[in-house]
């Protein structure tokens, strides 16, 4: 598929009623994934199409090929045949704690929804998607990375900001 994500071609959403299709990915939406992990990294950081984004790029690929399917899961949304919108994520265990004694967590990342398209409960179904994973999967912990934009969707949604974690980048 040749598609550049996010670039709407045809069909805008004034054009049809229809509601987007949401499909779970798999190993032969690689390249689309990559595509859209690049996409939504530019938009939520606010990076140009000039930013090398290369070794980015490769160690997604790699991530996608040893993780989709079993330690992540990723969906995309269409409208015809263009993604316009995205979800994804990544499962991870931790030592048992009294407040979450099997350890299960899980990462929301990779949420985003062309500005066209925004407003009209794409997020909220692919969320929603995502959530039923961790609970199919009996996670208790489900945390995410919000933008300024983003942050009043996830707190509608039931998240809460923490105040206990603390973060040293290396």
């Amino acid at each position: 598929m040749g598609i550049v994500p996010y670039e709407c071609v045809g069909s805008t959403p004034e054009d049809n009623n229809m509601q987007p299709t949401i499909v779970k990915a798999n190993m032969a939406d690689l390249d689309l994934l990559v595509q859209t992990r690049i996409a939504t990294l530019r938009a939520a950081n606010g990076l140009c199409a000039q930013a090398d984004m290369s070794r980015v790029v490769a160690e997604s690929r790699a991530y996608y090929k040893a993780h989709l399917g079993r330690e992540h899961i990723a969906y995309l949304a269409y409208d015809g045949g263009e993604v316009i919108a995205n979800g994804g994520i990544s499962f991870y265990g931790v030592m048992p704690t009294y407040h979450n004694p099997t350890g299960r967590k899980a990462y929301i990342m990779n949420m985003f929804t062309h500005p066209d398209y925004r407003r009209r409960g794409i997020a909220r179904r692919m969320l929603d998607l995502l959530v039923g994973e961790a609970r199919g999967r009996g996670v208790l912990e489900l945390t995410l990375e919000a933008t300024e934009a983003g942050r009043l969707f996830y707190e509608k949604y039931g998240f809460t900001p923490l105040e206990t974690e603390m973060i040293l980048p290396l």
